[in-house]
């Protein structure tokens, strides 16, 4: 019963979500300086480097756990893939930033199958005389 209603919270919050990116989208700058700029590019850098690292050690022992860190490396090479487009000024800079998006993409494609790869065992292999 508790995962319904978890369900129901998280369909609610993405309508309500909805009127919150239209007021963002009316109030935002256009333009901001920002503070630790680079420190927040390292840092999703970090945490994609030490989802990949987690992802391969779990994954290599056989730990079902590696799917969960595989999902939360391809949301992270996701957004990270956005920012490096949508902040990239014309020219060269948005060049690059898409090549690396395009990397970004391929490592949460990867990331993605991984998550979704069924690690149960076969029927046929799970059927008690280990024949079919």
């Amino acid at each position: 019963m508790r995962t319904k209603w978890t369900l129901i919270l998280l369909g609610a919050a993405g309508v309500v979500l909805v009127p919150w990116m239209v007021v963002l989208g009316l109030t935002l700058p256009a333009d901001t300086e920002v503070r630790h700029w680079s420190l927040a590019w390292i840092g999703l850098d970090v945490l994609m480097a030490a989802g990949c690292g987690a992802t391969a050690f779990l994954g290599l022992r056989g730990d079902p756990r590696s799917r969960l860190t595989a999902s939360a490396t391809a949301a992270v090479a996701v957004l990270d893939a956005w920012f490096d487009i949508t902040t990239a000024q014309s020219g060269p800079a948005l060049l690059q930033a898409s090549a690396c998006a395009v990397a970004e993409a391929a490592l949460a494609a990867a990331c993605v199958i991984l998550a979704l790869r069924d690690r149960r065992p076969s029927r046929v292999n799970a059927s008690p005389e280990g024949h079919s």
